[in-house]
C-alpha cells in the first residue's frame, strides 16, 4: 500500500484508540473550597459554599451527634473509621448532622473536605475513589436519600468502591450516605424474574454490610419539636407572643413534627418579620 493511501487507514487506527482510551484524570483544586459537587460525566469538582447551619442547633439528636462526630473526627486525625449510614424518617436531620458536623470538623482540620455524589451517580464512585487515593487531603465522599430503585448495578459499583479491589479503599477517604431505610430496599422490588429479583434484594441488602455505622433517627416528639423552634427563634432573633401555638399549628397542616418542620416554620416566621435568618 502507497504511503498516501495508508495514511487514512492510519487516521481511522489512531481515531479508534483515542475512543478507547481511559478519559484523562480530572484536574482537582480542593484548596477552591470544603464542600463539592461533583459531576458524574467527567467527575469535574463544582465548589459549594459553606454549610451554615450549627450543629449545635440540631436539637433531638445528640446521642447521633455524639456517634457521628467521633468517628468523623477519627477519620480526620488519619485514625481507622467507619464508612457511615444515617437512617430513618424523613426530616429528623440526617443529612443536616452530615453537613453541619463536616463543617464543625473542617474547622479543626484544614485538610478535610466533602464530595457530594448523587444517589442516581454511583456507578462513578470507584473510578472517583481511585482518583482521591494518595492525595493530601482527607475526604468525605456523601450521598444523601441512597436506595437502589433501579436494581443492583449501582449496589455493586458502590460495593466495589468500598471494598476497594486489591489494594483495598483508600485510606483517605470515608464514605457517608443517609437513607430513609436501613437496609437500602426499594419499597417496591417486583420482577418477572423471581430468582433475577432474589438476586438482586440480596445484592442490596448486603451493600448495608458495608457500612460499619448505623446511625438511627426516629421520628421527632412535641417536647423536642418545640425546643427546635424555641432555638432556632432564639438564634435568629425572632419573638412572636404565640410562637408555641403557631408551631404547634404549623406542625398540624404538616402532618409531621421534624427539625426539617421546624426549619420551615422559623422560615415562613422569619419572612413575615422582615428579618434574615443567619442560618
Amino acid at each position: 500500500m502507497t504511503e498516501p493511501a495508508l495514511l487514512p487507514v492510519l487516521t481511522r487506527i489512531a481515531d479508534a484508540l483515542e475512543r478507547l482510551a481511559p478519559p484523562p484524570a480530572p484536574v482537582w483544586d480542593l484548596a477552591a473550597a470544603r464542600l463539592f459537587r461533583c459531576d458524574s460525566a467527567d467527575l469535574s469538582l463544582t465548589p459549594a459554599p459553606d454549610y451554615p447551619l450549627p450543629v449545635d442547633l440540631l436539637l433531638g439528636v445528640e446521642r447521633q451527634k455524639r456517634v457521628f462526630q467521633a468517628n468523623l473526627d477519627r477519620f480526620a486525625r488519619r485514625l481507622p473509621a467507619n464508612a457511615a449510614l444515617l437512617w430513618g424518617v424523613r426530616g429528623t436531620g440526617k443529612s443536616s448532622l452530615v453537613k453541619a458536623a463536616f463543617m464543625e470538623a473542617a474547622g479543626r482540620h484544614p485538610d478535610l473536605r466533602l464530595i457530594e455524589v448523587e444517589a442516581e451517580h454511583l456507578t462513578v464512585l470507584p473510578r472517583l475513589f481511585e482518583q482521591l487515593r494518595g492525595r493530601a487531603e482527607a475526604v468525605v465522599v456523601f450521598c444523601d436519600d441512597l436506595s437502589f430503585e433501579e436494581g443492583a448495578g449501582s449496589a455493586k459499583a458502590l460495593k466495589s468502591a468500598l471494598e476497594g479491589g486489591v489494594a483495598g479503599p483508600p485510606g483517605n477517604v470515608l464514605f457517608v450516605a443517609t437513607s430513609n431505610r436501613r437496609h437500602l430496599m426499594p419499597r417496591e422490588h417486583a420482577s418477572d424474574d423471581a430468582i433475577a429479583a432474589a438476586e438482586d434484594a440480596e445484592e442490596t441488602v448486603s451493600v448495608s454490610d458495608r457500612f460499619g455505622l448505623w446511625i438511627g433517627f426516629p421520628p421527632m416528639d412535641q417536647p423536642t419539636y418545640l425546643a427546635a423552634i424555641e432555638a432556632y427563634a432564639a438564634r435568629a432573633g425572632l419573638a412572636a407572643p404565640d410562637l408555641e401555638r403557631r408551631a404547634l399549628q404549623w406542625s398540624i397542616q404538616r402532618g409531621a413534627r421534624s427539625g426539617r418542620v421546624a426549619m420551615q416554620f422559623i422560615r415562613d416566621l422569619a419572612g413575615e418579620l422582615g428579618r434574615p435568618l443567619p442560618f
